[in-house]
């Protein structure tokens, strides 16, 4: 059985972990894979929105660190630096950076890399079962994979450093009331909510989402004017669509939008 499972479905790309007997903790080779599987989602026409979940109790214990270089080992200045650069750190960067709005499905524990993967995507959905763990400090670790990047965006920076310095579980009904996740469903539920989620998506203007995602991830890096100037170009650029015409053509014409993701 492949340790990610994929499939595309009603303009959707499923993205599932599937390493259940781990608890997901991703390793190398997964971590490849999906990165290359939101590269092709951001490429395909016919991917109009991702979901990445996992199967069994959890959703992503961290890395795998079984095989990596020990304490003990001779490493060279650097390597460590580069290590994380290219991993965890592009890891991350490839949910950011992926041109289709992405949801988890976080349906178990999430923690270490696992949890950044998830704060990561454009929406969270979470089962009531699930629990988020930023468990570098107990393993006596900076945190990594964008931690101290995404949490103070999600957060602000006194809790993040809460959550960062204790490294204690975090419930989802907790999660949902920092704004760490967008809603807490049964566990039951949570499949058939994503589903809702993403067809939903899969079904709207679709380049017009892909600016949106581009304008919000950035709007908190730059001024007012330099905002301001990206958003009138990514309008700009958006009314050159099929789809942007379609919006006006349906809002002139009095009836519903049919958008094709073009």
């Amino acid at each position: 059985m492949a340790d990610v499972l994929h499939t595309v479905e009603n303009g959707v790309s499923w993205i599932t972990l599937n390493r259940p007997e781990a608890m997901n903790a991703v390793t190398r080779d997964q971590r490849e894979r999906i990165i290359a599987l939101l590269a092709e989602a951001s490429a395909a026409p016919d991917v109009r929105c991702v979901v990445v979940t996992a199967t069994g109790r959890g959703f992503c214990a961290g890395a795998d660190l079984r095989g990596a270089p020990s304490a003990s080992d001779e490493r060279v200045a650097g390597d460590v630096a580069r290590m994380i650069r290219l991993g965890a750190q592009r890891f991350v960067g490839a949910v950011l950076d992926c041109e289709k709005p992405v949801i988890a499905a976080v349906n178990g524990t999430a923690a270490g890399i696992g949890a950044h993967l998830a704060f990561a995507c454009d929406l969270v959905l979470a089962a009531d079962s699930a629990r988020f763990i930023e468990v570098f400090v107990r393993r006596g670790l900076v945190p990594d994979g964008g931690g101290a990047y995404l949490l103070p965006r999600l957060v602000g920076p006194q809790r993040a450093k809460e959550l960062m310095f204790f490294g204690d579980a975090v419930p989802a009904a907790e999660a949902l009331s920092m704004g760490l996740v967008n809603r807490v469903v049964p566990a039951a539920d949570l499949e058939k909510t994503a589903r809702e989620w993403s067809e939903r998506l899969a079904q709207g203007p679709t380049r017009a989402l892909a600016l949106t995602k581009q304008l919000v991830n950035a709007s908190l890096e730059v001024d007012r004017t330099t905002a301001f100037a990206a958003e009138a170009v990514a309008q700009e650029l958006n009314m050159t669509t099929r789809d942007a015409q379609e919006g006006v053509a349906s809002f002139v014409e009095r009836r519903e939008a049919r958008y094709e993701g073009r």
